[in-house]
């Protein structure tokens, strides 16, 4: 039988190219591939020799399968391809567990498993440089294509070779960003093999020199590497070819196979009927099986399969892989499972999961063939022995497949009474599924109609969370009061029950704005949950308490309320996510006093927390904190790193809106408002989605938008729409008062000055931290044109921390003083000012301040500009400079992020600025560079 690694003749150009990028591992740059073509053509050949290089390099290498039965289970291809490697990694255990819903502390188990994959696979490629191939990546899961997209994005900054095979088609939607991501040049299309290939190809397998006929018949392949194959094989098996005379090997007349799929279907008829028949049933399991399962379905001992087994291999249909069997090429499953008649399928497929579920294997084994099983309609798709399958299974498929699970279910539970157990957990489970799918009303309807019929607490219990959940999604928190006041009534319910449901009550307060009920409520549920001894309503009422505080303005009363809540939390993985929102929050309430040092240890801290428990939700909300407390300090560049180390995608859209708001203020204060507006571009979609909701940072980005474009009045007016509301909502708006006070004295708006002022006076009488009584300062100096109290207000910012405000309460009393005609004392606020601003690098207030005091004849002497250069190494900054020094000593990014407490992402996202910087593609260019500047130097 001819090898498959004739395949890859021909191919010479494009697995140099491979390689190549192979080899840029050892300099820890990283790539993202596609491979692209029709089947047979050579893909998986083509890759296989790839990975083989990369081993002899003594790099890692993991080879994931995807299939179509398998498209409704997330990550099955990377679980396979870590398990496959006998990985005992700690966070695999974790992503299976996710899998099979044991982690009920994840509100997303599938997209929470995926941002463990994604962490894992960064740990792996930390530890040593990979090779990830991912093949039929066009019948992959969604969440495995997220996780290979996210990867993809990160290459740069990873020493990793990602690789996808993937077919022209089907086309599917989610692929589409794969492509944009990789781009035309990572993109390797294999078309049909050039002609003298082809000729080599058939000399190599014919051991001979082809002649003219056969030349012309192997033609009709079109240089498919398999077509041939298959075709020379059909011609051997049939005895057609014979040596002429002059020594050439030709083809005798007769018929041949006129397709690939004639080809094989060929080579399978060939094979006895008994064989057949077992690899038919090998093929409703996939293009990989394991021999005990293909036992099972069959009903037989492996003993007996092992001669039909004997023979598919001699005949070149399976291939031995690891542990498992496999068909060669999955267009001969795929020919040997179209020859099923299509009605028969489905039966096969629900006997075969009755088999398997029977046997006990995994969820996963069984669902693969149960899914398949109901993809046709049926009348009795499900017996007793399913449907009791289907109860016990339920949190695993919930957990991993709420969309594909949400059918199964309805079919289990239309073939339940439910006013029976069995019917209660079915139901219980299908609104479960249908809130995680976004279904809200259907779950609700689901849920409400279980609850009349169910007594077991615990399930009551469930039915009501998932009701709340959806409810307060659907802003109809409301609605939920009653019946979860029915739900406390029920005299059968424990303590525990009573505390959980105490919580529902607390958040459903919480989001109808009844501050005082929640925090009464809250503290009812931490007395029930202290008696039950239940951490995890322990917790809960803890945070609704800290979020109540909060709301009210009391930010350092909710500061023992965080340490108590994490003491409770402690390293219960159930509640890992509340660990991580608790700690997020805490850094911000810190930053909210100005206890900046102990704000951005805590941010940097939970931010590696989130980065290690791979969490990417809670990674973008940490690194969201960390980034405003970063702009908040004049830490400008270090903040718009952390800002860019994760895409938009894996943000949820008020994070995004913080984040592009934020980067969008830097670029305008820099003096670039291109870049500045493609942020707000960027941002319009999810400041969409959170509606009316306050996002300071990017509503200042939105008023500066206006003033950049001489439009002060409408600056103010983008502002003042937003500060004229309720004095309890005057905490979420604090940070647009300085700006609207300064666009009100400007503009002459005495009106909103004096509002303004009067808000700012309100919150420094709640609160006497140093940043609000600079705010109130600052606005009512302004208001009333006193260069003595802005100057007050100047020094309360710097009790604060906060150099932007500052400069600006220092601009404010320089104009102030000069228009007093005190020019010694305007001229110590101008320099002040304007040393601030330029170390910020605010180029375009630097440029105001200068032309405002030019007017009363006050100029910055002569100087030494600071980091005029673009490009080149005078353009790093301070830390791109020391992460660059650490390159050249040989240190990895996470040796880097140990040392410099930051994540291994941001380090990365600084080293791609480097690269980027010096106009080069490698870390030993990088060192080339560094060690340059020192001999310089």
């Amino acid at each position: 039988m001819p090898s498959d690694a004739h395949a890859l003749v021909g191919r010479e150009t494009e697995l140099t190219r491979l390689i190549g990028w192979i080899d840029d591992l050892a300099t820890g740059s990283g790539h993202a591939v596609l491979i692209e073509g029709e089947p047979g053509i050579g893909k998986s050949s083509l890759a296989r020799a790839a990975t083989s290089a990369a081993e002899q390099r003594g790099f890692s290498t993991y080879w994931a399968e995807c299939d179509e039965l398998g498209q409704a289970l997330p990550l099955q291809p990377l679980v396979g391809a870590l398990l496959a490697k006998d990985s005992v990694e700690p966070r695999l255990d974790t992503i299976q567990r996710l899998l099979r819903g044991e982690l009920t502390g994840a509100a997303d188990p599938a997209m929470a498993a995926a941002e463990q994959m994604l962490a894992l696979m960064n740990e792996l490629c930390s530890a040593s440089p990979t090779v990830l191939v991912v093949d039929d990546l066009q019948w992959a899961d969604r969440s495995t294509i997220g996780v290979w997209e996210w990867l993809a994005r990160a290459v740069d900054r990873t020493a990793l070779v990602l690789i996808g095979i993937v077919r022209p088609v089907p086309q599917r939607d989610e692929l589409m960003a794969v492509r944009r991501v990789v781009g035309q040049e990572n993109t390797l299309r294999l078309e049909g093999l050039p002609e003298a290939a082809v000729t080599a190809l058939v000399a190599t397998i014919s051991a001979g020199t082809p002649g003219e006929n056969l030349l012309q018949l192997a033609d009709e392949a079109s240089g498919n590497p398999l077509y041939l194959t298959e075709l020379m094989d059909a011609l051997v098996r049939a005895d057609r070819l014979t040596v002429s005379s002059s020594g050439d090997v030709e083809v005798t007349d007769g018929p041949v196979p006129g397709s690939l799929v004639a080809a094989i279907t060929d080579r399978l008829d060939f094979l006895p009927q008994g064989t057949r028949k077992t690899l038919q049933a090998a093929a409703l399991l996939g293009v990989e099986f394991l021999v005990g399962d293909l036992a099972i379905v069959l009903d037989r001992r492996v003993a007996e399969l092992v001669p039909a087994i004997d023979e598919a291999r001699t005949a070149g249909v399976l291939k031995d892989l690891a542990d498992k069997l496999s068909f060669r090429h999955p267009l001969i499953r795929q020919a040997l499972y179209d020859d099923i008649a299509a009605p028969l399928r489905p039966a096969w497929h629900r006997d075969a999961a009755r088999a398997l579920a029977k046997a006990g294997v995994p969820i996963p084994r069984v669902a693969r063939q149960l899914l398949q099983a109901i993809s046709v309609p049926s009348p009795d798709p499900l017996d007793e022995s399913l449907l009791n399958w289907v109860v016990d299974a339920a949190p695993t498929l919930v957990a991993q497949a709420p969309k594909t699970a949400i059918e199964l279910l309805r079919q289990a539970a239309s073939r339940t009474s439910p006013d029976t157990t069995r019917g209660a957990v079915l139901a219980s489970r299908l609104a479960d599924a249908l809130y995680r799918e976004g279904e809200c009303d259907e779950a609700v309807e689901v849920a409400t109609r279980a609850m009349r019929v169910v007594t077991d607490p615990e399930l009551l219990v469930d039915l009501h969370w998932t009701v709340s959940q959806c409810r307060a999604m659907l802003g109809r928190s409301d609605e939920s009061l009653e019946a979860l006041e029915q739900a406390h009534s029920l005299a059968e319910i424990s303590a525990q029950q009573r505390a959980r449901l105490l919580v529902l009550t607390a958040r459903a307060h919480r989001d109808l704005g009844e501050v005082t009920v929640a925090g009464n409520v809250a503290t009812k549920a931490l007395a029930t949950a202290e008696e039950a001894g239940d951490n995890w309503s322990l917790g809960w009422s803890l945070h609704v308490l800290i979020v109540v505080s909060m709301m009210r303005g009391e930010v350092a009363e909710a500061l023992p309320l965080f340490d108590r809540a994490l003491s409770v939390v402690g390293d219960d993985t159930d509640l890992n996510d509340l660990r991580l929102l608790l700690q997020i929050n805490k850094a911000v309430a810190l930053g909210d006093l100005d206890r900046y040092d102990e704000a951005l240890g805590a941010a940097t801290r939970v931010r590696q927390l989130a980065d290690h428990t791979g969490s990417l939700v809670r990674l973008a909300q940490a690194q969201t904190a960390l980034g405003e407390l970063l702009f908040e300090v004049g830490r400008w560049d270090d903040a718009q790193a952390e800002i860019e180390t994760l895409p938009d995608d894996f943000k949820d859209p008020g994070a995004t809106c913080c984040d592009r708001g934020i980067a969008a203020m830097i670029a305008f204060h820099r003096g670039d408002a291109v870049t500045a507006r493609q942020h707000l571009a960027l941002a319009a979609p999810s400041a969409e989605q959170i509606g009316n909701r306050v996002v300071s940072s990017l509503t200042l980005a939105h008023s500066l938008d206006r003033e950049v474009d001489d439009q002060p009045e409408e600056a103010l007016a983008v502002l003042t729409a937003r500060v004229g509301g309720d004095a309890e909502e005057l905490d979420e708006v604090e940070d647009l008062l300085p700006e609207a006070a300064r666009l009100a004295a400007y503009t002459g708006a005495a009106d909103a000055a004096a509002d303004v002022a009067a808000q700012a006076a309100t919150l420094a009488r709640r609160s006497s931290v140093p940043h609000r009584l600079g705010t109130a300062a600052y606005c009512r100096g302004l208001l009333d044109r006193d260069p003595f109290l802005l100057q007050h207000a100047a020094d309360r910012y710097r009790d604060a921390g906060r150099p932007l405000l500052r400069a600006k309460a220092l601009e404010a009393a320089a104009i102030g003083f000069a228009g007093r005609d005190e020019k010694d004392a305007a001229r110590a606020a101008f320099t002040r000012a304007d040393e601030l601003y330029d170390r910020l690098g605010a180029n375009w207030d630097l440029a105001h301040l200068r032309a405002h005091l030019r007017r009363f004849g006050i100029r910055r002497g002569p100087r030494v500009k600071h980091r005029q250069a673009q490009v080149g190494w005078n353009s790093l900054t301070p830390t791109e400079t020391k992460i660059a020094a650490m390159v050249a000593e040989g240190m990895s990014n996470r040796q880097i992020a140990e040392q410099l407490v930051l994540s291994p992402r941001t380090v990365g996202t600084h080293v791609s600025h480097i690269l980027a910087k010096l106009g080069v593609r490698s870390r030993i260019d990088i060192a080339r560079e560094a060690a340059e500047h020192v001999k310089a130097g």
